[in-house]
């Protein structure tokens, strides 16, 4: 099993990188590094734009904790966008956009998330019986430079992550995250923020 698994993430960092350059709607600024097979599916004339040095690693092997699935980018709005900065790395993670979605660069995102701006459907509350009908609308989700975001994270539609904060193992951010700070719970709310860094905002304020 182990050479199996070695062999796949060989394959995935020699072959994907040159046939992610030959896709037109995939915009990459520098090399890519790829560990296995991760699943890219643009529709409707979607873009996907990779920054220096991003890591897409959806093989188990080496990695410290239990990868159920390699990573998924999933596009599918009219146009719409997803942009990784410089330097992230991404795990075993679907992110799927109907909009647009932003990770800046130096992010850390651990296996099992899920980054989704739309929830699908709407809630439909006073006719149950046409949710299976109807379509959500979609809302930007910005992630800014420097966010680790642990494992089994659920990232919801409209939010905005501030540079530098941590997202708690297991967590679902519903609402947006202030820069600097610890973040965790369902729904996730600050635990913990840097003293000087708020004390900074308020001088400038």
């Amino acid at each position: 099993m182990k050479s199996y698994l070695f062999f796949k993430t060989l394959l995935g960092m020699i072959f994907l990188p040159i046939i992610m350059k030959l896709n037109k709607n995939i915009i990459m600024e520098g090399k890519v590094r790829v560990k296995s097979f991760p699943y890219i599916h643009l529709k409707n004339n979607s873009k996907l734009h990779l920054g220096n040095n991003v890591m897409l690693n959806s093989s188990n092997y080496g990695y410290h904790i239990n990868m159920y699935k390699g990573v998924k980018i999933f596009a599918d709005g009219i146009n719409s966008e997803i942009h990784i900065g410089t330097n992230t790395r991404i795990h075993g993670s679907c992110i799927h956009a109907q909009s647009k979605i932003t990770i800046g660069e130096n992010c850390l995102i651990a296996a099992n998330c899920n980054i989704i701006d739309s929830n699908g459907h709407l809630t439909s509350m006073d006719s149950p019986e046409n949710r299976i009908d109807t379509i959500d609308f979609p809302q930007n989700i910005i992630i800014e430079d420097n966010v680790w975001i642990g494992a089994s994270c659920i990232i919801l539609k409209g939010v905005t992550i501030g540079n530098g904060s941590v997202i708690a193992a297991g967590s679902v951010v519903k609402s947006s995250i202030p820069p600097n700070v610890i973040a965790g719970g369902n729904p996730a709310k600050v635990l913990k923020s840097n003293s000087k860094n708020v004390q900074n905002e308020k001088r400038l304020k």
